[in-house]
């Protein structure tokens, strides 16, 4: 007799999760779904992917008739367990490979008496597949991009019909009780978006608007697989399907680059930045945090971040910039806020894109590239209704006249952006004499 068991980790879903599929056929139909609470993983995560983890949870273990096994400890002692426990003769998973997921599996390997069989990956496709024709891998995204359409990825695939779930003892599902989380929910938001998504490229940059699909959110705990959003992608002809395809594919381009440079996560890729001079952090980054800055984009955006946990792409930009050009902060503190705050908090993506912003990363924006946040604001919030709606303090000027932000009991601009672009660059050019 076969049993199979499917550790669910950032695939939290039922359809078009391959990994699931040998499970089932590896264990003649019978499987015990578990997920196991690592305390390390769990301590690392901010409250919203906390709060978000538990409720996605909840809703895969109601898809599965409330047979969602939960389990806490460290993963290479509790799947073994409970694989010996249940006489299981498979351990099926999708393929993780950020730094931590890469050896936490291998523990797990080793110390199993069944096979753990990796199936998949969070990617349409998986990190370390695609090389440039000398055999290496990409360091520029255009290239990449290029490749990564040539290569193609596998259509997605239906949910099993013939599971039948294992009972097993089981702790308590965590507590979450936020909206919107599941794989149900992720896919109806999904659909939904995609009537709108033609109009992606022209007002993906414009946070007044709040169009993004905020789909950043499901693709981390993978209640929807990027093959399934490119499927439907595919069956729309317009310039904001092809833009919205290269953001996946940023996204597959960011995990290959940190599945091959693991130190990425918190140091350049660029090892002359490790020379770069930057301040100690201090009030200026506490100010930054609290949206405290006297620059109206930017404590938009940081008060955003601490409401919903969540802030607009272009914003995320600005704010970084600012951390990094203008206050002269190392932007692993703020790569590190952004995890502790974001519901989307994903590693690689987190990282290399902190990287792009401050000049440091393989395909990196220019460092002399520094982002006025006036001027941004500006461009991409013309009459300040991003402003308004996140600062109080400002509501009653009218118009562009919020990004001045001048008035009563909101703070005066915490530095010079002139001036403090002038010391950007002396450090900028500091390192490469």
């Amino acid at each position: 007799m076969n049993t199979a068991v499917m550790w669910f980790r950032r695939d939290l879903r039922l359809s078009d999760n391959p990994a699931l599929l040998d499970a089932v056929s590896a264990g003649d139909g019978k499987v015990l779904g578990v997920f196991v609470v690592d305390p390390l993983l769990w301590k690392r995560s901010g409250d919203p992917r906390r709060e978000h983890l538990a409720t996605s949870l909840r809703a895969l273990s109601k898809s599965m008739g409330g047979r969602l096994v939960i389990r806490s400890g460290d993963p290479a002692t509790v799947i073994p367990k409970l694989a010996d426990d249940i006489g299981a003769t498979s351990v099926h998973i999708s393929a993780d490979y950020a730094p931590y997921g890469q050896t936490r599996d291998s523990e797990v390997e080793a110390s199993l008496k069944c096979p753990l069989i990796k199936t998949g990956s969070p990617y349409a496709i998986a990190p370390g597949r695609i090389f440039t024709q000398q055999d290496r891998p990409y360091q520029v995204f255009t290239p990449y991009f290029r490749a990564w359409l040539e290569h193609g990825w596998r259509q997605p695939v239906d949910a099993p019909s013939n599971v039948q779930w294992i009972k097993a003892d089981s702790e308590d599902l965590p507590h979450g009780t936020i909206e919107g989380a599941g794989e149900d929910a992720a896919r109806e938001h999904w659909l939904t978006y995609l009537d709108d998504v033609a109009e992606y490229d022209d007002v993906r940059d414009r946070p007044d608007l709040d169009s993004t699909s905020r789909m950043s959110i499901p693709l981390k705990y993978g209640e929807i697989h990027p093959r399934t959003m490119l499927a439907d992608l595919a069956r729309k002809r317009s310039q904001g399907a092809d833009s919205y395809r290269r953001e996946l594919a940023w996204r597959e381009f960011c995990a290959d680059l940190l599945a091959r440079h693991p130190q990425a996560a918190w140091k350049p890729l660029r090892p002359e930045f490790d020379k770069m001079q930057y301040d100690e952090p201090g009030d200026q980054l506490t100010a930054w945090q609290q949206g405290l800055t006297g620059y109206p984009i930017v404590d938009a955006g940081m008060r955003q971040l601490a409401a919903e946990g969540f802030m607009h792409n272009r914003v995320r930009m600005v704010v970084a910039s600012f951390l990094v050009k203008d206050l002269h902060v190392h932007w692993k503190y703020g790569a590190r806020w952004f995890m502790q705050s974001l519901y989307d908090g994903d590693l690689a993506s987190n990282s290399l894109n902190w990287q792009w912003v401050a000049g440091c990363g393989a395909d990196a924006s220019p460092y002399f590239r520094i982002f006025n946040p006036t001027t941004q604001g500006l461009k991409f919030d013309p009459k300040g209704e991003y402003v308004r709606r996140w600062i109080p303090e400002l509501r009653h000027l009218d118009g562009k006249r919020a990004h001045e932000g001048s008035a009563d009991g909101y703070p005066e601009p915490i530095v010079d952006h002139a001036e403090a672009r002038r010391e950007a660059l002396r450090r900028y050019d500091a390192i490469k004499a």
